[in-house]
């Protein structure tokens, strides 16, 4: 399965990834974890006496840019790992067995067995929103709590509008110029872009990513929709952080939420990079909703 479009694209976005861990600004450990599925990298840091916390990126970033501004924080509070989704950008490697049978919840409870994690914390931002709340709802007993920024919920029978999905990154996503790359965090972001923009690591990877990630590689994920009784048990165990000028709410996303009567923190002049954007708020809201 290839990844990235090009060997250049993939030795730069690496190179790009390091220089991001390093701004961190907090000790991290590499690991590499075989399954059914290929290899999958995760990145361990932390506190190993506090509560594991799994992380899941969305799609078209990696654990690398997802985190940049939440992990020291967390480090102080978890022991955190945060995931390169397999086939996504970042240091995991998909395997022979990574095909259209490719199963979410397989991979993250394989991955949990084999970090002997019986029971952890889980958030996500956007698609790892989604890992999060499908695998909490599909595996109840291996998650304690679980928290979803940037995303809604996979509702059984609805599909979000791809005119309005496209009408956000087009045409920006087809001519990743510095100038287009710029107007479409800007449509994605509240008054706060400037955390992407602004930042010459977080801005290049970023650019990096748009440029060099070969999509298709995603296609093997494949979105559920999950029936209300079952959607409904994630209540009184799973937390929504959403910005309020996350263009993905006004699609759709905040009315599902207000529909199931889910416990949300609405951020304000947050879009959706909400954890990028408001990192103060956001990790001070996931410690303190995981009792930390």
């Amino acid at each position: 399965m290839k990844i990235y479009k090009s060997e250049k694209a993939e030795k730069e976005i690496k190179e790009s990834y390091a220089k991001l861990i390093a701004a961190w600004d907090t000790p991290v450990s590499s690991i590499y974890v075989d399954g059914r599925y290929g290899t999958t990298h995760v990145n361990v840091f932390g506190n190993e006496k506090a509560p594991p916390l799994v992380l899941f990126h969305g799609v078209g970033d990696d654990a690398a840019l997802m985190w940049v501004y939440n992990a020291k924080e967390l480090a102080k509070h978890f022991h955190c790992y945060a995931v390169d989704t397999i086939g996504g950008p970042g240091l995991s490697t998909p395997g022979n067995g990574y095909d259209s049978s490719f199963d979410d919840t397989i991979w993250i409870e394989e991955l949990l067995d084999n970090l002997k994690l019986p029971k952890v914390y889980m958030a996500g931002v956007s698609n790892g929103a989604y890992l999060t709340q499908s695998f909490m709802m599909e595996r109840p007993d291996r998650v304690i709590k679980g928290i979803c920024m940037a995303g809604a919920l996979p509702v059984f029978g609805k599909k979000g509008s791809m005119l309005a999905i496209f009408k956000i990154f087009l045409p920006e996503a087809l001519f990743p110029t510095d100038k287009n790359v710029v107007k479409l965090i800007k449509k994605l972001c509240g008054s706060k872009y400037r955390v992407f923009t602004e930042n010459y690591e977080v801005f290049t990877h970023f650019k990096l990513l748009m440029t060099g990630f070969d999509r298709k590689a995603m296609m093997n994920h494949k979105v559920k929709g999950f029936d209300t009784e079952l959607i409904k048990t994630l209540k009184d165990r799973c937390l929504f952080i959403e910005g309020e000028k996350d263009p993905f709410m006004t699609i759709g996303g905040k009315k599902v939420l207000k529909d199931f009567n889910m416990n949300v923190v609405w951020i304000n002049d947050a879009g959706h990079g909400v954890n990028h954007e408001a990192a103060n708020e956001v990790n001070f809201a996931i410690t303190n909703y995981f009792g930390q």
